[in-house]
């Protein structure tokens, strides 16, 4: 059970703040998942949304390469309502459930090279907080300096959203692929 209040429609809020949930509405179709958290700080989830838009529905990266980052960001800090949301977009963009699996067992052994040389660069930041010379040149030479500064911000979007989900204990939604803790 989340530990603040949903906040699924703008009479929750302030008059003040209508527009912006107006907005997120309007470009989601719905408060829900961790904008039913965001709204909490409505100024915060208005400029999270269009840094959402713009990672999720704008950027020139492509939309399998995000998913695969949003994986592995949702895998390696146990965010379950990411996790259930991103495997459905997975296999609609046709991931095969060995990369899925490979990225919930936390290794990238199965899986198409291009997928595994995603979920390696993830990884490295996200553990070592950084990525050696050999993977950036990689990655530059794969999709070029913007795109690979998309994919670097498409990993720190899916991070904040990690935390405030797991911060306030934000559980998957029903239906959606279960996420099993990791073994310590």
């Amino acid at each position: 059970m989340a530990r603040l209040p949903l906040i699924t429609g703008k009479e929750q809020l302030a008059p003040a703040y209508h527009a912006i949930a107006d907005a997120v509405i309007k470009s989601r179709g719905a408060i829900e998942g961790p904008f039913t958290m965001l709204m909490h700080c409505p100024n915060l989830a208005e400029r999270v949304m269009h840094l959402g838009a713009y990672v999720r529905f704008e950027g020139k990266l492509d939309m399998r390469v995000r998913v695969l980052a949003a994986m592995v960001v949702a895998r390696d800090f146990e965010v379950a309502y990411v996790w259930g949301a991103q495997t459905g977009s997975a296999r609609r963009l046709g991931v095969p459930e060995s990369t899925i699996t490979a990225i919930r067992e936390r290794h990238s052994r199965g899986m198409p090279p291009e997928d595994a040389q995603i979920v390696d660069f993830t990884r490295a930041l996200i553990h070592r907080h950084r990525v050696d010379s050999a993977t950036f040149e990689a990655l530059r030479r794969r999709f070029g300096e913007e795109q690979l500064i998309e994919l670097t911000g498409t990993i720190g979007y899916y991070t904040m959203l990690g935390m405030t989900v797991n911060a306030c204990e934000l559980e998957s939604g029903p239906g959606r692929d279960e996420l099993p803790p990791l073994c310590t």
